[in-house]
């Protein structure tokens, strides 16, 4: 029987992949280990080995593609011994079964391949939809429930709601025995008729606020004055996870300033005494950056309390201080993870940072360096931004906004002095660190950063 290649799952958000490119082709040889293709995540590109051994039959979909649902057919391979053609003209059959997610029971039958859509098809399509949807606004039925209140609904249909912010329960069925399907959650989003109350509430209560359409967003525009540049799948996935943390997590702020002349002082005399390379560059180059990361695991270290993740069931205190550090790339942000920071020296934490954040910008990260982590910075100073707050990026509990550092007056046993102040902002999430903890590591933070030395003793 032909093995099916499907498209793979290659990080806890993917939902789709792009095929960058084949790296065998059809009729190469395949042993497991070999890597076959190379596909973009919505975070990095990522390389694809082969976990079975055979002949690469037919190639499914083509290199290039974009948006390739996860667990798609994209290959077939002949196994050992198999016949290739016949691997080949067999493609499909015999496939494993598709994810929940992708339940055929929520999804439209395909058009037959002979056919092709007219150019009327997207308003026809349109006016089935309202027809469709007017018998389903008389009858407004109700999302059965399996008699405990849980609703019964398909595995995308669920996912669709998470994605849009609607609880699945207020959504009317118009499945199977009242089974809430995909369909109706797309209703529910577009603001048609398939939301209802919940269950006691009064037939005047509020339904969930939805944002605006596309299409009535675009009409306050000229038609001609705008062009669309549509999302990839980095951009959709880091405007869902910033709604998610601003609906789910209370955000608490906390800002302070920071003296940060011995610091730099320190880094100027560090990097002075760096040692050539085999390239004739200095082995090391420290950054104010190298510094902020190393006083922020050392404050974590100091105020353990703080050093924690949030979960319905209970707080997860962490061991270490694994930093994570925004890194501006094209299209996008990316958070790698600088891990047990509090162990590692200023030269160590550069030169592992600039590792990072050279395969972060060519999306060359694993799985494992850009998840998780105890909490995050994100450095503005360097465009000269004075002071920012910036957005917990989940697990996270905190994150830490750095401004720039520049020279103002400060008053110093009664006289004015000038000093090179950084502002820093602590996003909190108050549900784990309130204000009083936050402000513990604020200090904790602002102390390593005054007094250098304590970050190398």
């Amino acid at each position: 029987m032909p093995i099916n290649i499907l498209m793979p799952a290659l990080s806890p958000t993917m939902e789709k992949g792009n095929l960058a490119k084949w790296l065998k082709k059809e009729g190469d040889k395949v042993k497991p280990g070999d890597v076959i293709a190379e596909i973009e995540t919505d975070k990095a590109t990522m390389e694809y080995e082969a976990v079975d051994e055979g002949t690469l039959a037919k190639i499914v979909v083509p290199e290039g593609a974009a948006d390739v649902p996860v667990n798609q057919l994209i290959a077939v391979m002949a196994a050992e011994g198999e016949d290739v053609k016949s691997a080949a003209a067999g493609a499909g059959k015999g496939a494993a079964p598709p994810s929940p997610a992708a339940s055929t029971a929520s999804q439209p039958a395909p058009a037959p391949a002979q056919q092709k859509p007219s150019p009327a098809a997207p308003q026809q399509a349109a006016a089935r939809a309202q027809e469709a949807a007017a018998p389903r606004a008389a009858a407004a039925p109700q999302a059965r429930t399996n008699g405990h209140g849980r609703v019964f609904a398909s595995p995308l249909a669920r996912r669709l709601a998470r994605d849009a912010g609607i609880d699945i329960a207020m959504i009317a069925g118009t499945g199977p025995h009242g089974r809430v399907i995909a369909r109706d959650v797309s209703t529910a989003k577009a603001g048609g008729v398939a939301l209802r109350a919940p269950a006691g509430a009064p037939a005047s209560a509020p339904l969930p606020i939805q944002p605006p359409s596309d299409d009535k967003i675009r009409a306050l525009f000229e038609p001609a004055s705008y062009e669309v540049v549509p999302h990839d799948n980095m951009r959709k996935i880091i405007a869902r996870r910033l709604v998610e943390a601003k609906q789910t997590i209370p955000h608490f702020y906390l800002t302070i300033n920071c003296s940060i002349d011995k610091l730099l002082a320190a880094r100027e005399d560090i990097n002075t005494v760096a040692r050539t390379g085999e390239d004739g560059k200095p082995a090391w180059k420290l950054s104010v950056n190298d510094f902020v990361i190393k006083a922020m695991a050392l404050a974590l270290m100091r105020v353990p309390d703080a050093n924690v993740t949030w979960t319905e069931s209970g707080m997860l205190k962490h061991k270490h201080a694994d930093i994570g550090v925004a890194v501006a790339i094209p299209g996008g942000l990316m958070t790698p993870v600088i891990r047990h920071a509090e162990t590692k020296t200023l030269i160590d934490i550069s030169s592992a940072m600039k590792d990072l954040a050279t395969r972060a910008r060519n999306r060359r990260l694993k799985p494992e360096e850009y998840q998780g982590g105890s909490t995050a910075i994100s450095n503005l100073g360097m465009y000269g931004v004075r002071e920012f707050a910036a957005v917990i990026n989940p697990p996270h509990a905190t994150i830490l906004a750095v401004g720039s550092g520049e020279q103002r007056p400060i008053v110093r046993a009664g006289k004015i002095e000038i000093a090179t102040q950084m502002t820093v902002t602590l996003s909190t999430d108050h549900r784990a660190v309130d204000g009083a903890l936050g402000a513990e590591l604020l200090d904790a933070f602002r102390t390593f950063v005054e007094n250098p030395v304590g970050m190398v003793v």
